[in-house]
């Protein structure tokens, strides 16, 4: 069946555009007719034909972007809250997205829904784009008829987990450029700099300082080495992104990460609040306390932290409580093990939790902040000795040339 883009007007005069499968071009129009939206004839156009053929180019990376799945669990949360239909919800918001491959996903999903089966269910089939989070979160809001208020949770949910993960990007942005550039200019003064002055130097028939020495001495293992340095590179980057995709590899990763002078706590505080916080919104949302842990273990995203994780897991199995393996691990600090002690003691589990996640999210806040502080004048002090160093090497021979001819 032809598939049609359209564009139309909603009730409440907004600007809305999609795409509708359809007999005919007058079949478009009658159907959003119905649905109260008033079309632009001019502007329906079947898909695939002339300029608006598609192209299909490979992706890379996530297939939708965090942010348009936020946007169509806010939108999907409010319409089902206004008490439209979930079908019609889903074919009205597969019509809207920016991204085309969660639009197909929802149109897919609309189908599995019309042909019986669950929400939660028909979410499963798309792994890639709806996580076991998402999708456990929505069969858990179906069974208690509180579909509208878990999908608020979730939306809620993944605008701080998305804030908390550019938090840590943007503090890395800054050191990475910087030692980016610090790295293109020392082998550019290296390779096309260096020489000539070493040049000029030869012919003063006179032994150089050793520090001048030394970068002449640099330059031409750089010069003469250039594409086994470049290739090593390449191998100690392929070399960790290798080992960071097994998984013994991303274990022992992890456990240096952990480990690392400034860097561990932060990488610990962040672990520890995306644990907080998924553990509470699944509980609050009703999901069993066994699969809750399953599903946070697996979105943990350190191996340590996971670990720990499902050893609680199998501890509550056997009958004992979540603190006493969290404290047994090692891993969680003592605050939060004692925290998590009283809010089962109390029956307020879930509301501990968020206080934990708000808690180390502000502290993974100020964390950030006293890296960027401390990093930015350190960054400077290497990036100014290592360049001066070696401006400084190659004028030294000059000063030395200078003051005899005085």
């Amino acid at each position: 069946m032809p598939v049609f883009k359209w564009v139309g007007v909603g009730p409440n005069g907004e600007t809305m555009r999609g795409e509708m499968e359809a007999m005919t071009r007058q079949a478009v129009i009658t159907r959003l007719r119905t649905q109260r939206i008033n079309p632009a004839p001019e502007k329906i156009k079947e898909k695939g034909k002339g300029f608006d053929r598609e192209i299909n180019l490979p992706s890379f990376g996530a297939p939708v972007k965090q942010h348009d799945i936020v946007i169509f669990t806010r939108q999907f949360a409010t319409m089902i809250d206004a008490g439209l239909p979930l079908v019609q919800c889903l074919e009205i918001l597969s019509q809207q997205s920016d991204s085309k491959a969660l639009c197909k996903a929802l149109k897919e999903v609309k189908e599995e829904v019309e042909a019986g089966s669950t929400f939660a269910a028909a979410l499963k089939k798309h792994p890639k784009i709806f996580s076991d989070l998402y999708a456990n979160m929505v069969a858990a809001g179906e069974v208690g008829g509180i579909l509208d208020t878990i999908l608020n949770r979730l939306a809620s949910y993944m605008e701080k987990i998305v804030k908390l993960k550019s938090k840590i990007k943007g503090a890395m942005i800054y050191p990475a450029c910087i030692i980016a550039a610090a790295v293109l200019v020392t082998g550019i003064l290296l390779v096309y700099v260096i020489p000539v002055f070493a040049e000029l130097f030869n012919s003063f028939g006179q032994a150089l300082p050793a520090p001048t020495q030394f970068v002449i001495n640099l330059s031409n293992f750089t010069i003469n080495n250039f594409w086994i340095i470049v290739g090593g590179m390449i191998a100690v980057a392929g070399g960790f992104v290798f080992t960071s995709r097994t998984e013994q590899g991303r274990y022992y990763l992890d456990k240096i990460g952990l480990r690392l002078p400034v860097f561990g706590d932060l990488i610990r505080k962040t672990a520890i609040a995306r644990f907080a916080r998924t553990l509470g919104t699944l509980v609050s949302s009703g999901v069993p306390i066994l699969d809750a842990l399953t599903i946070t273990g697996r979105t943990a995203g350190n191996k340590i932290i996971e670990e720990a994780i499902f050893a609680t897991r199998a501890s509550i199995s056997e009958g004992k409580t979540i603190a006493e393996p969290l404290i047994a691990s090692k891993v969680f600090p003592p605050m939060v093990c004692h925290m998590i002690a009283v809010g089962e003691t109390t029956g307020a589990l879930d509301q501990m939790l968020q206080k934990i996640a708000d808690f180390y999210e502000d502290e993974v806040d100020n964390a950030v902040a006293n890296l960027t502080s401390l990093m930015e004048p350190m960054v400077i002090l290497i990036l100014g000795g290592l360049i001066g160093g070696l401006v400084v090497s190659m004028y030294l021979p000059i000063f030395k040339l200078g003051s005899v001819m005085s």
